[in-house]
Formats: C-alpha cells, sequence, structure tokens
C-alpha cells in the first residue's frame, strides 16, 4: 500500500499549481493533505474512486485537513475529542480492519515561542489519544509536526536553537513519541541521510539554496515495522512551501 501526505500551505492556490496532476500520478491507496486554509462549499475536488473526508477549521482561511482513501474506512472521527484542540479541523482518524490511520497538522509554537505551552499541552493530549487507539489496533499518522527532531533534520540547527519547530521542548516530545512506541519511518530507513528536507520558507531562496527542514512525518505504532517497505520525501514536487512525504507498508 502506498500513503501520501502533503501541507498544500492553501489547498485552492495548490490546485492552481497542477495539484490534481501530482493526486492523480501518485496514485495513492490513502492521500492526506494539511494546512488546506478553506471552508466548506470553497471548493469541489474530482477524485474519482476516492472516498473524500474534510475538517474545516472554525477560523476562515486557516489551517485544516483532508483525507482521500480508496478503501471506505469502518469509521471517521474529526479532532480528538478536546473542545480546546478540536476548533482549528486538525485532526482527521480513519479506522479500517487492521489500523487507524491519521493525519495531523500540529500547531506551530510560533513567532517568540507565543504559543508553545498551548503546543506542550496539545503534544500530551495527542500522544494520549494515539496510545488510547493503540490499545485497540496498530496506528499509522501522518502530516505536518512542525518539529525537526535532530540537527540532521534542518540545515542551519545552531542558528534555529531557540525558533519555533526546534526548541528543546518541542524536539523532547517528539523523542518521547518515539519512546512511546512510534517509528519515525524515513529515519528508519535513512538514519543518517543529510540535506532532504520537507519545508523551505519563501524567504532567502531557501528552497533554490536548499537550507529546509524535514518537519513531515510518516510515524507507525512499532509492531508495523516489520511490514515497512520504503519512506521518500518528493523534493522535486512543487506548489507548496512543503512537499510531499510517502510510506510504502
Amino acid at each position: 500500500m502506498k500513503f501520501v501526505s502533503w501541507n498544500v500551505n492553501g489547498i485552492r492556490a495548490c490546485v492552481q499549481k497542477g495539484f490534481m496532476d501530482f493526486f492523480k500520478e501518485a496514485d495513492a491507496d490513502i492521500f492526506c493533505v494539511q494546512e488546506t486554509k478553506m471552508q466548506q462549499g470553497q471548493l469541489d475536488l474530482d477524485t474519482p474512486g476516492y472516498h473524500q473526508y474534510w475538517n474545516y477549521a472554525k477560523k476562515k482561511g486557516y489551517s485544516g485537513t483532508a483525507v482521500f482513501t480508496k478503501e471506505e474506512p469502518l469509521s471517521v472521527a474529526y479532532g480528538i475529542g478536546i473542545e480546546e484542540h478540536d476548533q482549528e479541523g486538525r485532526v482527521i482518524t480513519l479506522e479500517f480492519g487492521d489500523y487507524y490511520f491519521i493525519t495531523v497538522y500540529t500547531p506551530n509554537s510560533q513567532n517568540e515561542l507565543a504559543r508553545l505551552p498551548y503546543r506542550m499541552q496539545w503534544e500530551e493530549d495527542f500522544l494520549a489519544y494515539l496510545k488510547k487507539l493503540e490499545e485497540k489496533k496498530p496506528v499509522i499518522f501522518c502530516g505536518d509536526l512542525n518539529v525537526a527532531h535532530k540537527e540532521i533534520d534542518l540545515k542551519n540547527p545552531k542558528t534555529n536553537r531557540k525558533n519555533a519547530g526546534f526548541t528543546d521542548e518541542e524536539r523532547g516530545r517528539f523523542t518521547n513519541l518515539l519512546e512511546n512506541g512510534f517509528v519515525d519511518t524515513f529515519r528508519y530507513f535513512y538514519p543518517d541521510a543529510e540535506g532532504i528536507y520537507s519545508w523551505w520558507s519563501y524567504r532567502f531562496s531557501a528552497r533554490a539554496k536548499n537550507a529546509g527542514w524535514r518537519i513531515d512525518y510518516f510515524c507507525v505504532s512499532e509492531c508495523l515495522k516489520d511490514q515497512l517497505k520504503d519512506a521518500k520525501i518528493l523534493t522535486d514536487v512543487m506548489g507548496s512551501d512543503h512537499c510531499p512525504v510517502v510510506l510504502e507498508i
């Protein structure tokens, strides 16, 4: 099976930049997007052969997620069941016979780390949500997790040490997630690969210089490790300030 995840940074804009061409070419079993930045009725995507599920933020033009799946899930849940976290359309959970599949757009800690305390609470509650699901069946989750885990995961670790996405607190929470029985699939296959990123700032010609960050992930329950085939980061796909990431199992 092939899964794709992409932070499209506004799906209406991304559609103008070739989103559907890539969607068709990818031919994924499940295709997830984050940061859709739209409300219901603002875009009608024609995706024959796929069931569509959307989670919109209450705030217009902000956040939001969507999942396109060939197989119809047994059930679909939006959010994680905590009102404080479920206003921004950040999580969709699909239940299948053998596993749960989740797409997530983790809150950004923002400039001057204004939202870091909220982010820490989110991390705690999201991990608890994953572990609760895992009591029933294995979990696959993907999306923009808004953290570069190790120095190898971004171009300029020294100068970004106290910036959103590379604080000790955020990195520590990701370590904690892995210690709680989840696998960062890209690092599972490529533990030492450098210079492969999934997001580049629109400023300073960052993408042309490959001054990026790896903040988009596929993670799976430890028990699925033996079923992993490959994980990829498609750095040459344009249309957003992020590129798609892929998992094959």
